[in-house]
């Protein structure tokens, strides 16, 4: 079974968002570009958090 874009790991959307920030760089990149670029990495990053967030949370219920 194969992950989509929205069940990728943490470490799959940390490296996503590195890709990501890797394009922003790019001088020959346009505005409006740069801004879906930019909204893109901060989605990616937000899964991430809650990922982060997820594991925390399930960490503390195991530890209780």
């Amino acid at each position: 079974m194969s992950e989509t874009k929205d069940e990728l790991s943490f470490e799959q959307k940390i490296q996503e968002a590195q890709k990501l920030l890797e394009k922003l760089i790019d001088p020959e990149i346009t505005l409006s570009k740069s801004v879906e670029v930019y909204k893109a990495g901060l989605k990616e990053l937000e899964m991430a958090q809650k990922l982060l967030d997820d594991a925390k949370l399930e960490f503390q219920e195991i530890s209780q």
